[in-house]
């Protein structure tokens, strides 16, 4: 069994590193200003999951998102430069909608506070 305090750190580390990556290497236009929340590391190291936002609407997140599945190999390949792993887990990049849903929640608590109706 992996040792869960070694995969958080090394999910932290991947966090960090992608995002100045993401900021400063990454010349794709389709990827434009997002926020990386979170990564989640397979017990194997294998595998990672990449959560992050984005301001915009449903087509632009999932031009985002298509921007970032095709950048995978040149992003896996800038951090394995970076971080000191025998093998550099392959990268899943997926929509955190978790923001917009307490946004959401938040703005109808609200409402409901305020006496007014949804909409």
């Amino acid at each position: 069994m992996a040792n869960p305090q070694r995969l958080r750190r090394i999910a932290d580390q991947i966090q960090r590193e992608l995002s100045d990556i993401l900021r400063n290497e990454l010349k794709d236009p389709r990827v434009g200003m997002i926020t990386l929340t979170g990564v989640e590391v397979s017990p194997d190291v294998a595998h990672a999951r990449v959560f992050f936002t984005t301001l915009g609407d449903a087509a632009a997140r999932a031009v985002t998102e298509e921007g970032l599945g095709q950048a995978a190999g040149f992003v896996r390949s800038a951090l394995g430069r970076r971080l000191r792993l025998h093998n550099i887990p392959e990268l899943h990049f997926e929509y955190d909608a978790s923001v917009e849903r307490g946004f959401r929640l938040s703005k109808l608590i609200d409402e409901a506070l305020s006496g007014k109706k949804p909409g």
